[in-house]
């Protein structure tokens, strides 16, 4: 059956009257809120408009209404009905018996439908009344497939499409900080197509990632949900869930998540199939506290209440379907023909009262059913004002009236709708996206439930101050993958996930370039501690109060003050026998050079400049060649006297004390020689040595200031030196078998024994240190101690005893008497066969003078 209402213009419904029936049967039981209501809603509207004189006057507006169902298939027979005047039948053959053409009732010419409400039967609707040219509006469809212009070009919707909805749902996820959600949809058209629109735009906006995309199953087997909670806690991070599902699914989810003791764990936010309803969260309240729902803004319509609660058996004939309905609502029974009586149920009286004798609140949609009619009233108007301007009713040019024509008219509309809110549609068809954002609260509030907290209108308005969370916490919870990394962390970037990443730290003497890379701090500077840049490494040299540099200062100062005593004594007693014995000349050469020995400690502690490198250079090799040259020109002296000695009774050259200056200023002049070719080649500078302390910590980091000498200059300086040294000691062991009353051959052995010792344990110190990050401190004191010990070994053995006799016992320091050179050869071929019995003779006891004058 079909509701018919006469008119000038007519307009199609389509309703889901009845719910679907079961297998076979195409319709079930009625559907008292979402088929009367709304159906009552259009009837109400044309009521509105017939009786509006400014709008469509002296034009009736008249009306067949179908039933879909709800199920597109019956849809698609029943709306056939609205194209059958459309369809041109050939009856040139068809005769009355009187010869008579037939006279066929013309049927009615429906100009546009109001319909439908499930997305999937205004699909197939549409199809139809595309290929007729019949514009259609939608009162509940909000499948984003219809925003399709090429496909669904005759389809508008007073509704704003699910595609608003996501992206509503997207700029509230922004808006509270996440970037790693995941998403749950009931398989099939709305939840399928919500998440999609929901993926598509979140990839549009960049920044947010779905960590999971579950699917509902239509009929979910025993378990299926314990497993979405388990797939959903595998990226556990992402606690906001987005879920676009039915009642029933939301329910399940709910309670599946609580049996898990996850309440409060997730975060969900709810599409309009959730909304404001009490439903889905009813005995699950703790597990949905906080959840964010969003609801298209609806208003009730004071004139619809009116106008419906009068309905009654009597005034509302013209709805067939009305005492189906009636039934319904008060649970009793019509005496209807043909119908028999079912037991049990109480018969009606027909004088029962909506809203009194049962429960009534008007359907969410109402608002819309009327809005369409009037979109489709408005756009007659606008029509008959630009085609029939001054004529009553319609005129020729209106009938009929032109599908594709209308269409322009319906997409132009503007006017306000039931609710006082603007109706208007898009190049699309699709009505302007306005939201209700409700929050579910159950902490800390006089009255649990959902609180109004922003709205949507093509953007958002969220109130984050009204928001609350699980246990009346204010502060917004985090759905992120990978947490901001610390300073001086990079991102280690998940492949395939923009929004996750690993925080790794620059370490060792990296710094942060950007938020991905790291970069080596230049030589010269160490990261902050923070490492977000660099700094300038401190800068240290050896001070004079450091340990390091006390130790030598000290032996220094008394390695001076004895050298100094040695000499000053010499120059008092220069003339006495000793003094004169010992070689003098060649005794204040070699006492210069200890001099110098000590000297070098405190250049080698002095803060490095160019003028300190340059003296450091110089003196370095200089203090050891000057005394190591007098003492081999010395030791070389002694052997040469008693090898020839022992060959001819002529003395050997260059034995005289001028000769022997001459020798040692010669070895000297090398050594200064080889420092000013350097000083030639590579001009000394200081340096900053940023290597040497660079330990794994660049906390500990310092810049050494020092002098341009490597080690390898350094040993090279002393090399000759040490030549010296070691031909020094072999003619010392030479001239072992001298007598030890002749001249200082012994002493001088000694001397050098001790010396090799002391360098050759220099020498391991020295390179074993050169991976400490003390290196500088350690090789400089080892150095300077070394050279100290060197000259103090060279003092004491060979001038500390002189200066013992000559202050202490002076009687020992006369004149013997002179002998000639072959004597003391003589005496000293003798001694050397004796020389086991003369070795313990005092010092000095029986001296040998050699004969100087010759």
């Amino acid at each position: 059956g079909s509701i018919k209402i006469e008119g000038d213009i007519t307009l199609g419904g389509l309703f889901p009257v009845h719910s679907r029936g079961p297998a076979g049967v195409p319709c079930g039981e009625v559907k008292r809120e979402k088929g009367i209501h709304r159906l009552e809603a259009m009837l109400y509207a044309l009521d509105q408009i017939n009786s509006d004189p400014d709008l469509l006057p002296n034009i009736t507006l008249g009306a067949r209404i179908l039933d879909t169902c709800s199920r597109d298939t019956y849809a698609l027979e029943q709306s056939l009905t609205f194209v059958q005047a459309l369809i041109q039948k050939d009856n040139s053959d068809v005769r009355c018996s009187n010869g008579e053409p037939p006279i066929i009732p013309k049927p009615e010419r429906v100009v546009g439908v109001i319909g439908a409400s499930g997305s999937s039967v205004s699909i197939m609707v549409a199809n139809v009344l595309r290929l007729f040219s019949i514009p259609q509006i939608s009162y509940a469809s909000t499948a984003p497939e219809l925003s399709d212009n090429s496909r669904y070009e005759f389809f508008s919707r007073v509704v704003p499409p699910d595609s608003y909805q996501a992206q509503a749902m997207v700029d509230i996820v922004k808006a509270m900080g996440w970037n790693y959600v995941s998403t749950l949809a009931s398989e099939g058209n709305y939840g399928e197509s919500g998440v999609d629109a929901f993926l598509q735009i979140s990839r549009e906006a960049g920044g947010l990632c779905i960590a999971q995309s579950i699917k509902i199953p239509r009929e979910p087997r025993p378990g299926e949900f314990e497993k979405i909670i388990k797939r959903l806690m595998e990226t556990s991070n992402a606690r906001g869930v987005i879920i676009f599902a039915n009642e029933d699914d939301i329910k399940r989810v709910l309670q599946t998540a609580k049996k898990a003791n996850l309440t409060g764990h997730f975060l969900f936010v709810g599409s309009d199939s959730w909304g404001a309803k009490n439903s889905p969260i009813q005995d699950l309240e703790d597990v949905a506290e906080g959840a964010v729902t969003i609801l298209p803004k609806r208003a009730s319509i004071d004139g619809f209440d009116q106008y419906f609660t009068s309905r009654s058996l009597e005034n509302n004939r013209r709805n067939i379907w009305f005492a189906e309905f009636w039934e319904d609502d008060f649970k009793c029974k019509l005496t209807r023909p043909g119908i028999k009586y079912e037991l049990g149920r109480r018969k009606c009286t027909g004088e029962e009262r909506i809203s009194q004798n049962s429960q009534y609140e008007q359907e969410g949609k109402v608002q819309f059913v009327i809005d369409a009619v009037y979109a489709m009233a408005h756009a007659l108007h606008s029509m008959h004002i630009d085609l029939c301007p001054g004529y009553m009713g319609v005129c020729e040019k209106m009938d009929p009236v032109e599908g594709r024509m209308l269409l322009q008219y319906i997409r132009s509309v503007n006017f306000n709708g039931s609710a006082g809110t603007g109706v208007m549609f898009n190049e699309n068809g699709d009505a302007p996206g306005r939201y209700d954002i409700f929050q579910y609260q159950l902490s800390n509030v006089s009255n649990p439930g959902y609180r109004l907290i922003g709205q949507w209108t093509n953007h958002l308005r969220l109130n984050s101050e009204e928001m609350q969370w699980s246990g009346g916490d204010r502060k917004i919870p985090e759905s992120v993958c990978s947490f901001p990394c610390e300073s001086g962390e990079r991102k280690k970037m998940v492949k395939g996930v923009p929004c996750c990443w690993h925080c790794e730290l620059c370490d060792g003497y990296q710094y942060l370039l950007d938020e991905f890379s790291c970069d080596m701090c230049p030589f010269d500077m160490r990261p902050l501690e923070n490492r977000t840049g660099c700094r300038p490494t401190p800068i240290i040299k050896l001070e004079w109060s450091s340990p390091w540099a006390i130790i030598p200062v000290f032996l220094a100062i008394l390695g001076i003050l004895a050298t100094s005593g040695v000499i000053i004594t010499f120059i008092r007693f220069n003339d006495t026998p000793i003094v004169r014995a010992s070689g003098r000349e060649l005794s204040y050469v070699l006492l210069t050079g200890i001099f110098l020995i000590y000297l070098i400690t405190f250049l080698m502690i002095a803060e490095p400049s160019t003028a300190v490198c340059a003296f450091r250079r110089l003196l370095l090799g200089l203090g050891m060649s000057i005394s190591y040259s007098a003492m081999l020109t010395k030791t070389n002296r002694i052997y040469r006297i008693f090898e020839q000695g022992k060959k001819s009774v002529t003395p050997p050259k260059f034995i005289s004390p001028t000769s022997q200056l001459i020798i040692t200023f010669i070895l000297i002049s090398v050594q200064v020689l080889a420092v000013f070719i350097w000083f030639g080649v590579m001009p000394p500078h200081t340096i900053i040595d940023y290597e040497e302390q660079k330990p794994p910590n660049p906390e500990f980091a310092r810049g050494v200031l020092k002098c341009d000498m490597s080690d390898l200059s350094l040993i090279l300086c002393l090399s000759y030196s040490i030549v010296l040294m070691i031909t020094c000691t072999v003619y010392a062991i030479k001239s072992r078998g001298v007598p030890e009353t002749f001249n200082e051959a012994k002493p001088i052995g000694f001397t050098m024994y001790t010396t090799c010792i002391v360098w050759l344990a220099f020498v391991p110190i020295f390179f074993g240190t050169a991976q400490s990050t003390e290196k500088m401190f350690i090789q400089t004191t080892t150095l300077t101690v070394s050279m100290s010990l060197s000259a103090t070994v060279s003092l004491g053995m060979l001038y500390i005893p002189k200066v013992y006799v000559i202050i202490f016992h002076p009687e020992q320091n006369v004149q013997k008497r002179k002998r000639s050179f072959k004597a003391v050869v003589q005496a000293a071929t003798v001694t050397t066969q004796l020389s086991q019995k003369s070795n313990d003779k005092q010092n000095g006891e029986s001296k040998i003078v050699p004969d100087r004058s010759q």
